[in-house]
């Protein structure tokens, strides 16, 4: 089984306009509400490519009765720990010529919460994925990765992070199986600028000494690299469209490097896979279809379901 971790989840409100103007009255061309969060989003794709995945994560209020409602009907499972405060926060997202996102904060979690989860995560068997994504609300320890991927370090789940800086470096003790940074964020880890790909993959390798298993790195219009486990080196050039909407682009990445390897064992096919959901995802107004993804690839589906 697959899970995954949302800890600040949301009801994402994405609209189009002509443009935005401060102070003004701006008016929508369109509009539409979606669940939204990292590690959901990666549900949402996985359930998109047949692959059944259990979302976890909290929420409160009406709001996220809501998310949960919307998820089910997209085909991921949840099993949402239920906070008594507060709301689920809802996100607005306004494309106008340009990308603005409007976050909100979210409901506090309770230790009592917490503690909940870590009972959920010790139900996990070996062969069992999980990831996590995104960032941490200000009111979670923000060793909260490394105390989950402790958690789990006997257990031979295979975990997935893709998260930023310390977040990230703070758990390559543990082995992950999969850690996603981009171009932009791996320069960042080691305070430098990353600006061809021998220097991507060098900075990439560095992650792997330091114990992650197998490094992807996304690189928006430049593509993607993978560098496994077993010292190979795939490369994969982006695929042609009008980027869209961004949102949700690198999460499509990861569920779909997920479908790609769990249906085959290959890291060729899931980095193929991979590239082809985040820029399919990139090339929507919200997260792409199967028909969408299954459009970019460049051998037939049947041959990423081994």
């Amino acid at each position: 089984m697959i899970y995954t971790v949302t800890f600040n989840p949301s009801l994402d409100y994405v609209v189009q306009a002509e443009q935005l103007v401060p102070g003004e009255i701006n008016r929508t061309t369109s509009e539409a509400v979606y669940p939204g969060g990292k590690g959901v989003n990666v549900s949402v794709i996985l359930s998109n490519l047949g692959l059944e995945s259990t979302a976890f994560g909290f929420t409160a209020g009406f709001t996220g009765k809501a998310l949960q409602e919307m998820l089910l009907e997209f085909g991921a499972k949840t099993d949402f720990i239920p906070l008594a405060d507060g709301q689920t926060r809802i996100n607005v997202k306004i494309n106008a010529g340009q990308e603005t996102e409007i976050n909100g904060q979210g409901p506090k979690i309770t230790e009592t919460a917490i503690q909940e989860l870590f009972e959920k995560l010790k139900s996990l068997k070996a062969g069992d994925v999980l990831v996590l994504a995104g960032s941490i609300p200000s009111t979670l320890p923000e060793n909260i990765y490394e105390w989950i991927l402790m958690c789990l370090k006997d257990k031979d789940v295979k975990v997935v992070v893709d998260a930023t800086k310390d977040l990230l470096l703070n758990v390559l003790k543990y082995h992950p199986f999969l850690i996603k940074p981009n171009n932009h964020e791996l320069g960042e880890m080691f305070q430098t600028t990353l600006t061809t790909e021998e220097e991507i993959i060098a900075h990439a390798k560095k992650l792997q000494e330091r114990g992650a298993r197998n490094v992807l790195v996304s690189m928006a219009k430049d593509g993607a690299i993978l560098v496994t486990e077993d010292g190979e080196i795939y490369k994969k050039q982006p695929h042609n469209g009008t980027v869209v909407n961004s949102v949700g682009a690198g999460d499509s990445m990861v569920a779909g490097f997920l479908a790609g390897y769990l249906n085959t064992g290959s890291y060729e096919r899931a980095l193929e896979l991979g590239t082809a959901a985040g820029s399919a995802t990139a090339f929507q107004s919200w997260l792409a279809s199967r028909e969408d993804i299954v459009k970019l690839l460049d051998r037939p589906y049947s041959e990423y379901q081994i």
